[in-house]
């Protein structure tokens, strides 16, 4: 006869480490990026320059949330930055034409939610990857932005409601920081505590599974990509009410940070797994690193250089050591 024993119980502290692991990296290399520039220059520490960090930040978190929802079903969105480009011109356009900017903001959100609907549709209901949807949506809707503007950045005047949301400020706090922190906080709540946040994770995690429970998986995997046409306008409205134009050639890279942002906070691009907080600790990572380069009078070129690196040293970790069941204070058993 075969006895069975209970494992024994681990340290609480192995326990929540080992939990916990990916986001107190980050949060780790955040802290190092933070003493290794406040050492390196003279104005990174100083109000002024911390207040400019979390604006320019800002548009980055709104979509990051979202990527993130979109990661953990396994999936991509590499559109986002042409999404961003092509609402901050429409809304501009429309802006110039004299319309209420209350309007012209719903009404570019709800073309963000169409823009990427449409693109969760072929991805969820046409099974193509989605990463050749968005990959194709990445140049069509640039290539649509460029032919309404014909390149030009069109300038937005006399609209100060508008404005604020951009350049605002609200206890000394820019409005965009609050806006993009009330996202970030809704995300967290949509995952951590609806029905809908659990059948992300389970369609990330297994979609056949998810789907043979009753799962509306097809439908979850259009939604995240809907989510992210919404953060994506979100993001453009802030950008166009910060510069006080649009420009077709706005966002020029912005999904390499908003990946890098993602992935370096610990989302699993294999589905199944992600975190916002860690979103928000490698979205700050992200701005920070770009800001301290260009105050060491680093070339803003580098900084493309390191974001990269940094995607691919987080991509690394990410399969190689923290998909392992990992113990700190134990033995290591492969998961």
């Amino acid at each position: 006869m075969t006895a069975y024993t209970e494992r024994a119980a681990g340290s609480p502290v192995a326990d929540f480490l080992s939990e916990h692991a990916q986001v107190l990296s980050i949060a780790v290399f955040f802290f190092a990026c933070l003493i290794f520039f406040s050492v390196t220059t003279d104005t990174f520490l100083t109000l002024g320059n911390i207040l400019n960090v979390i604006r320019q930040a800002a548009p980055i978190l709104v979509v990051a949330v979202a990527m993130t929802l979109v990661i953990i079903t396994g999936g991509i969105d590499l559109s986002v930055g042409s999404q961003v480009a092509l609402v901050n011109a429409v809304a501009a356009m429309i802006l110039a034409m004299g319309y209420p900017w209350p309007v012209v903001v719903v009404g570019m959100l709800a073309f963000g939610a169409l823009l990427g609907m449409a693109q969760g549709w072929f991805v969820a209901y046409q099974g193509i990857p989605a990463f050749i949807v968005t990959l194709a949506g990445l140049s069509i809707l640039r290539g649509f932005a460029l032919y309404l503007t014909q390149g030009y950045s069109i300038p937005i005047k006399d609209v100060p409601g508008f404005f604020a949301i951009g350049r605002g400020e609200l206890l000394s706090i820019p409005v965009p920081a609050l806006i993009a922190l009330g996202v970030a906080l809704l995300g967290y709540g949509v995952i951590a505590y609806t029905k809908y946040g659990r059948q992300v994770v389970a369609v990330g995690s297994n979609l056949e599974a998810a789907r043979r429970v009753g799962m509306p998986s097809k439908w979850v995997v259009a939604s995240v990509y809907m989510v992210s046409g919404i953060a994506s306008a979100l993001a453009g409205l802030l950008i166009a009410a910060r510069l006080g134009s649009g420009s077709s050639n706005a966002a020029v890279g912005f999904e390499l940070q908003v990946i890098a942002a993602v992935v370096l906070g610990g989302t699993s691009l294999m589905g199944g797994r992600g975190s916002i907080l860690g979103t928000m600790l490698g979205t700050l990572t992200i701005a920070v690193i770009g800001n301290g380069l260009i105050l060491m009078h680093i070339s803003p070129f580098f900084t493309q250089i390191v974001t990269g690196a940094i995607i691919l040293v987080a991509i690394w970790l990410n399969t190689k050591i923290f998909t392992t069941n990992f113990r700190f204070g134990g033995k290591k058993v492969r998961g």
